[in-house]
């Protein structure tokens, strides 16, 4: 069974950088999209950066201008960089592969990995 592996979460002073990867256990096919998502309590999962198989890219608008997303879909490695953290990006932070797969799209998700910014 595939696996998405996440590291780089940790704890940071706000206007701080960390930099979050992820890599699968093993390769996978016919992907859709790479991405991060986070959820922080009391809230829902939501969207943070997204890359397409195309190579284009989304962004939440909360952290447009200081996440930077990249990844490489033939190795299945996907990397977070976050500049200009503060207090209301902590949440955990999960990876997520879609990929297509007899008709369907199928959702990869990592363990999560706890980013917390202090003031």
């Amino acid at each position: 069974q595939v696996q998405l592996v996440e590291s780089g979460g940790g704890l940071v002073q706000a206007g701080g950088s960390l930099r979050l990867s992820c890599a699968a256990s093993q390769s996978i096919s016919s992907i859709h999209t790479m991405g991060w998502y986070r959820q922080a309590p009391g809230h829902e999962r939501e969207l943070v950066a997204l890359i397409r198989n195309d190579g284009s890219l989304t962004y939440a608008d909360s952290v447009k201008g200081r996440f930077t997303i990249s990844g490489d879909i033939a190795k299945t490695t996907v990397t977070l960089q976050m500049n200009s953290l503060q207090p209301e990006d902590t949440a955990i932070y999960y990876c997520n592969v879609a990929s297509w797969g007899r008709g369907v799209m199928n959702p990869y998700w990592g363990q999560g990995t706890q980013v917390t910014v202090s003031s």
